[in-house]
């Protein structure tokens, strides 16, 4: 004869899940759109309509965030110009041969305190055992400037 008695279940309120942020599904749900509209698209427009895409990303950006972001697209696209534009989890982010290589996150899409510059594992900027992959960023001075464009140029290789 077989058990057929259903363990008890709790009243208790259940646990709140510790996985992902509001924000971290948010931003995988705008990778999800950003893969199927990337791929409807003609490969002769794709970086065009990529850099249209960031720009339009960019502009909805809050003004702290956009400022960083303007700036450094700008960098970006006179230091590597090889990179295409892209949005990358709905971030401004800069691809060789559709592999990211280096990208922007705002403070305000995760509610952090600074802006983020990463770089992928696609990026040329290996230095001896150990090297940083992202970057903290709070304003676009000359020095700040100038670290970013040896850096994005490195990147590119």
């Amino acid at each position: 004869m077989t058990n057929t008695q259903q363990p008890a279940r709790s009243s208790a309120a259940p646990e709140k899940f510790d996985g992902f942020t509001d924000e971290e599904r948010a931003a995988m749900k705008e990778h999800a759109r950003d893969l199927k509209t990337t791929a409807r698209r003609s490969p002769r427009t794709a970086k065009a309509d990529g850099e249209k895409d960031v720009l339009a990303k960019i502009a909805d950006m809050a003004d702290a965030d956009r400022v960083l972001a303007e700036g450094l697209h700008r960098i970006v696209t006179a230091a590597a110009p090889d990179l295409a534009p892209k949005l990358w989890y709905g971030m401004p982010a800069y691809a060789r041969n559709g592999k990211v290589v280096c990208f922007f996150q705002s403070a305000q899409k995760f509610k952090t305190r600074y802006a983020t510059l990463g770089f992928s594992d696609q990026a040329g900027l290996d230095d001896d055992a150990m090297w940083p992959t992202a970057y903290a960023l709070t304003k676009l001075d000359a020095a700040t400037e100038s670290r970013i464009t040896e850096l994005v140029a490195r990147a590119a290789g």
